[in-house]
């Protein structure tokens, strides 16, 4: 699926992301004042990550959902029914009722959920840097899903693998969450983005939750879709541009030189080839859309520039992403 132009370089911002203090995650950027306070972090432990199905695993996490069967927590009786295992039958409960009533429990589901950063070079482009948004970005989802014992593991995708970190649980681990996504460097050379998503599936051990943090702007980012989406994890897909790629304000007689092949372009841009590219973006974005509706993915589209609050607490709630 074809991008709505080339990429464009830009100069990568020099500000730091390095976890720092007590109790707060990032250094302040000027473009973006969002820290990672005391007050911020307790807002995030209350919000969990949502997911469409039932996942199991090994261990037990802090994910919980009613079932039939031997786990932690009694919840509830239900009527039996045959093919109920007869072992979760409440034979107390028959002899005051003469009823059979079948016991049901809370079981915690274990989830891991692996945070996919797109580490191309078109990343570290922008204005704010799109790459420093999706690492903020990845450090809430993050912490939310250790706040629910959930583990977590972070992969940069660059050139043609994925350099997945070993995977944490619990909130006290933010500190080596964000030293891994502080880690984390945009690419020198091309980045084969299809081929970095596949090896990342093959890291992956049992269904959880998918989170893709790109800019897209591979010309086969569909297909990255489509090899997240056949591994039957749930897929989340952030989607960053930066301001300047959804609302550009240049005019006059451009060259546009892709920033991984270094390619150029003479342009002339007018007022009508903005409207054009507009147009044309807005297909762009839909096509990724609709093909993640196809897949049972949730794809949400977001510009760097925005306020990192409001991303968790109003549209990824709205999109159902978190809860």
């Amino acid at each position: 699926m074809d991008g709505p132009a080339t990429r464009s370089q830009s100069e990568p911002s020099d500000r730091p992301v390095a976890p720092v203090g007590t109790r707060t995650a990032f250094l302040p950027n000027d473009l973006d004042p969002t820290v990672f306070d005391e007050r911020f972090l307790r807002q995030l432990e209350r919000l969990l990550l949502l997911m469409r199905s039932p996942v199991r695993g090994g261990l037990k996490g802090g994910r919980r959902s009613v079932k039939r069967g031997q786990s932690v927590e009694f919840a509830d009786y239900r009527d039996y029914t045959i093919g109920d295992d007869l072992r979760q039958l409440d034979w107390n409960v028959y002899a005051r009722l003469e009823r059979l009533f079948v016991k049901l429990f809370v079981e915690e589901e274990d989830v891991t959920v692996t945070i996919l950063i797109d580490a191309s070079v078109s990343m570290a482009s922008g204005r704010p840097d799109k790459l420093v948004f999706a690492k903020r970005a990845a450090a809430a989802l993050g912490y939310i899903a250790l706040s629910s014992e959930d583990r977590v593991a972070v992969s940069a995708l660059a050139g043609k693998t994925a350099r997945r970190r070993a995977s944490m649980r619990g909130s006290g681990r933010v500190f080596r969450l964000l030293a891994d996504l502080s880690s984390i460097e945009a690419a020198t050379g091309p980045t084969d983005l299809v081929a970095a998503a596949r090896h990342a599936a093959a890291q992956l051990h049992g269904r959880g939750v998918l989170i893709l943090v790109s800019d897209l702007l591979d010309p086969a980012a569909d297909r990255v879709i489509r090899e997240l989406a056949a591994t039957g994890s749930e897929l989340v897909i952030l989607h960053v541009l930066s301001p300047d790629e959804l609302e550009p304000s240049f005019e006059g007689d451009l060259r546009l030189v892709d920033a991984e092949t270094g390619e150029g372009l003479d342009v002339t841009v007018d007022l009508a080839a903005i409207d054009a590219y507009k147009e044309r973006l807005a297909t762009w974005k839909a096509g990724f859309a609709d093909l993640a509706a196809k897949r049972r993915a949730s794809y949400v589209d977001v510009s760097s520039d925005v306020n990192l609050a409001d991303l968790m607490f109003a549209e990824l709630r709205r999109r159902r992403v978190l809860g």
